[in-house]
Order: structure tokens, then sequence, then C-alpha cells
């Protein structure tokens, strides 16, 4: 069936729209922070056969992702659909990105016919792991949690009340957990609804002619991008610090590209064996998805594409992702796996190198390409009761081929928004004391410089709990083109009644810390490489840089050749000179 180019254009901005809407009653229905303020949450619809019609502009694990929980779904589920159904599910080995991600399920029928459905996926604050919110350092996939495979919440449209009281009594906020699903299904099931109001308005044929279309065409430009790439081998490496037990042993992150015609293969062959830890990585739902996102975003970003290209299951079709049973990026069952973002992240990050020297144009210097993930929690003084607080802390990008890297933001795979400290002053007792760009290092020299990291100090009233996971303590971002590295992260903790200037340095994954009452964490993200010879940087921006306090005048001299007097003016003499050494001593 031909489908008229306005008739499409039309049904394509109907789909994420809907997808856009899906997402916004969930974020703002939810309760949670880690929802309502950050959105780690993804919406979208999907067919019949479980392929990707549309996605909302959140977190892109989610989205990928959706379509391996419906494929989960489809092996584990003993009834078939029916109108009225609500499915959640969340099992690592079964689709899901990680156990804390559940997602909710509502399938689309539309003329008795079933037709696809509309899902939604969300991080949710405790499922009753082993140590509250997060888990790290865990033996296998049933101390995460709750496992749930194919579990109907609602059958036929009669809540499952049994398993709905179940999730309520094993978790640690049981209550807000109800109420955040709660968000779920009202968005999922809003998306169906709008699914089949598309299908009354436009007809079934020209909605699924309308969608293979839309899908296809992404798939085209997609392919059209990697034909542009020189058929090869590119390969980047890195290491990840340790598995959250074994400490100071290193991970290697080996990614081989290799570009044939119009498609591309992820290679992960190399990488570290799978850990003893949850520092591994669900294969379907996150390491394949971590490289449809590396793609998308170098290939098909929104804004630098000369037209809009659909977020789709076309983005998928021409990626090939290779990684061996028994690794890192594909553990075996029972393994854990639910600390998995650091190294999708890194993996990403090793991807846009690798490609980087046939891509000059669209790759980036060395992100922060870590994800800082802290779980406070504690107990209540008035009621006994649990709170948990999960906290996504920003990082930063490297510098890129227009424009530096920006500062203190959620990078590559990730998408979250920072949690307000007003909201965290008026729910928990704790008190955010600094909250900034890191001022500690000066680093990621370039003609486009590195982002600067952030810290932020977050400390206990009451005392309680803590749980991170992060990366690149030991491994600076690393510059591009002549760009310098940026620097490392770190975490320290202290008690602030009694600070003396001595803190205790952490681990970037630490599990189950005890924290008395008035402790403190300080968390350093790490800042992200520069991009280009730091000597085709403008004086006047170096200059500006010093004025607005992102380096000193003493840095600017030695890593840009700037020479900036006392007060504050550009001494152009003098910086002529000084650059004229610094490039014949090279």
């Amino acid at each position: 069936m031909t489908i008229d180019p306005v008739t499409l254009q039309v049904i394509g901005g109907a789909l994420h729209t809907i997808a856009k809407e899906m997402a916004y009653v969930l974020y703002r229905m939810s309760f949670s922070s880690i929802i309502r303020e950050s959105e780690d949450l993804g919406a979208g619809l999907f067919d019949a056969n479980f392929a990707t019609l549309c996605e909302s502009d959140n977190t892109p694990l989610h989205i990928g992702s959706i379509p391996g929980y419906l494929r989960g779904i489809d092996a584990t589920m003993t009834t078939p659909w029916r109108e009225g159904d609500v499915v959640i599910h969340n099992h690592p080995y079964f689709g899901a990105s990680h156990s804390p991600d559940i997602a909710v399920v509502v399938p689309v029928f539309f003329e008795g016919r079933h037709v696809g459905f509309a899902a939604n996926t969300a991080h949710h604050v405790d499922i009753g792991s082993a140590t509250p919110g997060l888990i790290v350092d865990i033996q296998d996939i049933f101390g995460e949690g709750m496992l749930l495979k194919a579990a109907k919440l609602y059958e036929g449209g009669v809540r499952n009340e049994t398993l709905w009281n179940y999730l309520r009594d094993n978790s640690r906020v049981g209550r807000q957990l109800q109420d955040d699903l709660g968000a779920q299904i009202a968005s999922a099931q809003l998306g169906a609804k709008r699914f089949q109001e598309l299908y009354a308005t436009y007809g079934a044929d020209t909605v699924e002619a309308a969608s293979a279309e839309l899908m296809n065409y992404t798939e085209r430009m997609l392919r059209q991008a990697i034909a542009a790439i020189p058929d090869g081998d590119y390969t980047a490496e890195s290491w990840l610090d340790d598995d959250g037990r074994n400490r100071n042993v290193r991970l290697p992150i080996k990614v081989c590209v290799r570009i044939r015609g119009d498609e591309a293969e992820v290679d992960l062959t190399g990488s570290s064996p799978q850990v003893p830890t949850a520092f591994n990585v669900p294969f379907e739902g996150s390491t394949k998805v971590a490289c449809y996102v590396a793609f998308r975003s170098l290939l098909l970003d929104a804004y630098t594409s000369a037209v809009p290209v659909p977020a789709n299951e076309g983005s998928f079709r021409p990626i090939k992702v290779t990684a061996p049973k028994g690794t890192i990026f594909n553990p075996i069952f029972p393994t854990a796996a639910s600390a998995r973002f650091s190294q999708c992240n890194r993996m990403i990050d090793c991807i846009i190198r690798a490609l980087s020297p046939v891509l000059p144009d669209k790759a980036i210097a060395g992100s922060s390409a870590s994800l800082s993930f802290v779980a406070y929690s504690g107990l209540r003084k008035e009621s006994g009761d649990y709170w948990v607080f999960i906290e996504v802390n920003e990082g930063a990008y490297g510098g890129r081929p227009r424009s530096d890297g920006p500062d203190s933001i959620d990078n590559l795979m990730a998408n979250t928004r920072n949690n307000p400290i007003e909201d965290l002053g008026m729910h928990l007792p704790m008190i955010c004391d600094r909250y900034e760009l890191r001022d500690d290092v000066e680093c990621g020299a370039g003609k486009f410089r590195g982002g600067i990291g952030v810290v932020k100090e977050q400390r206990l009233l009451d005392g309680g709990w803590l749980t991170h996971e992060a990366e690149r303590h030991t491994d600076k971002p690393w510059g591009l083109f002549g760009g310098a590295d940026g620097a490392e992260g770190r975490v320290d903790i202290f008690n602030h009644a009694n600070r003396d200037g001595t803190t205790e340095a952490q681990y970037a994954k630490i599990s189950g810390v005890v924290m008395k009452a008035g402790d403190t964490m300080a968390f350093y993200s790490p800042c992200g490489g520069g991009y280009g010879d730091p000597l085709e940087r403008p004086a006047e921006t170096v200059l500006d840089d010093v004025l607005d306090g992102f380096c000193t005048r003493a840095y600017a001299e030695r890593a840009y050749g700037v020479v900036i007097s006392p007060d504050h003016t550009l001494d152009l003499a003098a910086t002529t000179a000084r650059r004229a050494a610094m490039e014949a001593a090279r």
C-alpha cells in the first residue's frame, strides 16, 4: 500500500506525540524522585512483532530495551493476551535492561485483533534487594530483589490483588513502588487508547503501512550513513576500575567496529570475563541497546542531521552486536547483572574513539562515560519506616568538533535530569552542602575544551546507609586530535560536624557503607577530554575561561600558551611568542 507523504508525516508525528504524552503522564504522576524529577524512564508503542514504532525523548536505554522485554515476555508468558491485561516484567535474562527497571506492558486491540503494545519502563527505588536501592557486590540475580517474568498484574481488566500486595510487602518502600507502578499503568493504558484512536481515524491498513514505511525510511537513512564510512575494522580499548569486590583488578573493554558496506558490527571479544558481582551487563536489554545508541548518536543526531529521522526499529536493523557468552557484556545465568551502566557508557565512548579517524567531524573526545548512581537510605525517627533515595550525579562531555564539551551533564547513553536539592530537603533527612563545578583540577585543554564535572556533597542528618556505583577513578577521559586528557573522578566521605580537613577516600563502587549522623559523601565526577590542538583555541576565549574561573592564569599559559597579566588582560605579544615557542618545541 502506497502512503502519500503528507499522511506519512501526520501519522509519524502522531506516533511520536503519543510516546511523548505517555512519558509526560508517567513522570508527572510518579512519586519517587528518580522518575518524577530525574525522568529515568522511557515509553513507546510497538507492533505485534515487538518492533519499535515510536519512543519518548527520555533515557535512550529504556526505550531501546523494551523490544527485548517483549520478547522475554513472549517466551515466558503462559496465558494468551487479553484486552484489559497489564503485564509487569523485569528479568535480566529475559530481555530486561536490569532488574530495577520494571516494564509495564498493555496489549492493544483494534476491532478484535491484537495489533501491538503500549509499554514503558522506569527505574524503581527499591525492589527488595540485598542492600537498599542499589546492588553492586552480590552473588547472583536472586539477591537483586523481586524477579518478575511476564506477571499479569491485571488479567482481563481485573487486578491480581495477591501480586499487588506481594509487590508492596517485598520492598522497603512498598507504597511508593505501588504508586509508581500506578503511574506506569496509567501511561501504558493512555498509550493503548491513543493507538486505538489512531487506528480508528486512519484505518488499520493505513496505520500499519505508514509504520512499516517509517521504519524502512529510518533504516535506509542509517544504512546510507554507514555506507559513507570506509570499510574496515576500527578498534579502541579501555578498562574499568574493578568489579566492586576485587579491588585494583582492572577489567578490560575491547571494541572492534567492523564496517562492511551499509552494515556495522560491534564486536566486544576480548573484554573482561564475567565477574562475581553485579557488575555485569544483560546482553539483550543493555549491551545491544548501548551499541544502537552509539550509532544513532553519531550518525542520526537529531540536531545535526539535515533532515529529521524518526526514532524507531529501523535504527536497530543495520547493527550487529557480538559478545561471547560468559563475558562481562554477555553473562551466564544466574550471574548478577544490576550494576551495568558504566560498562555500557564506556563501551560507547570506545565506539566513538574507534570511529574518530573516519568520522572526525562527528566524533567527540572522551566523556566521563560513567554513571554516579548513589542510594542513600535510613529509618525515619518518628515512624521507623525506611526511606530510600536514589540520585544520578552528572558527569561531563568531551570537547566536540565545533564547540566545548558541556559541563556537569549526564552524557552518552544517559539522559537523566538532576534532582533539585530543594526537593531533597523537603522530603528526606539530608542536606546538600555543596553543588558546583569542580575547581580542584585543571584539564581537558583543546581547541574545544572538555566539559567540567560536578562536585556534590550530601550530608545525612540522622545517619543511614550508602551504596554507590561509579567508574573512572583510574582512567582519564582521553583527548582527541591533540586535545589534552580530562580528569578522573573520586569519592570522599567525611564527618561534617568534626571536619578537620581529612577525608576517607573511597573506591568508585561501595556497598552498604554505614553513615553516622553528620557523615557526608562528596562526589567528584570525571572531566571530559579536549578536542583539537590547544594552541588553536582563540586567546580571547582562553581569557574568558580564566575570567569565568574555568582555569587559572598559570594553566592558560602552560596548556594554551596564552599569557594573561595579573590585572586579567591579554598580553598578545607574550602570547604570540609563547605559542611560537611551544610549537617549535614539538
